[in-house]
């Protein structure tokens, strides 16, 4: 695996959410090595179905952004951590 940071090509917000994914999701990488470009899914970070509930709860509980499974943007919007955190962004409650 290529260990090149990305954390200079994250925005704050995409590192924070990166963090909370490597936390949640127990993954074998740090938050600085997720690309915001690359696919959460598949050839990206490998990340399957489970993950993906994962995700989603940790969303609504962090965010307070609610990811339903039948929005049919979906599979847009877990494209990638840019994507994801510009949905989560647009649509949580101002604290």
């Amino acid at each position: 695996m290529n260990t090149q940071s990305f954390v200079s090509l994250q925005t704050p917000f995409e590192h924070e959410v990166a963090e909370r994914l490597v936390e949640a999701l127990q993954l074998e990488v740090t938050a600085d090595e997720i690309s915001p470009e690359a696919p959460l899914f598949g050839d990206g970070l490998g990340l399957d179905s489970i993950d993906a509930l994962e995700i989603v709860l940790m969303i609504g509980r962090d965010y307070g952004v609610t990811l339903r499974s039948d929005d049919p943007n979906s599979r847009e919007i877990f494209s990638s951590l840019r994507t994801l955190c510009a949905y989560v962004a647009a649509h949580r409650q101002p604290s």
